[in-house]
């Protein structure tokens, strides 16, 4: 399992290799916090993409904390990969939200149905 300050660098290093555009408007960045996060159903939230009009504007959180009670028995290689496919995950819905879609959000309400329902096994 890596520790918070290494999941940060993990996560800075994932940033960079992205490229420039992807960022754009998203004003408050990409924060990691360190708790873990449930959703009003008890479920883990690794990440949530956040649209405040009022404050930070456009931003991504990920929570160590969940990522950790999801994956902190991975190995440092798969923890990087959970990490990797949540800021992505999150990024998406940022452009999602640039272009007026609604698609993964969409999928994502349908998938907390199938994991409600014991029908749904994530991949990574």
């Amino acid at each position: 399992m890596l520790t918070f300050d290494e999941t940060q660098d993990a996560l800075d290093e994932l940033m960079y290799a992205l490229p420039e555009g992807i960022f754009r408007k998203l004003n408050g960045g990409v924060i990691l916090r360190p708790d873990p996060l449930f959703d009003r159903n008890g479920l883990l939230i690794l990440g949530q993409y956040h649209v405040d009009p009022y404050g930070l504007g456009r931003y991504v959180t990920i929570n160590y904390g969940s990522l950790v009670n999801a994956h902190g028995h991975a190995s440092h290689c798969r923890f990087i990969k959970a990490l990797r496919k949540v800021l992505h995950h999150e990024l998406t819905h940022h452009l999602e939200h640039l272009a007026g879609d609604r698609s993964l959000e969409i999928e994502d309400a349908r998938n907390v149905q199938k994991m409600l329902a014991g029908k749904w096994r994530e991949s990574l």
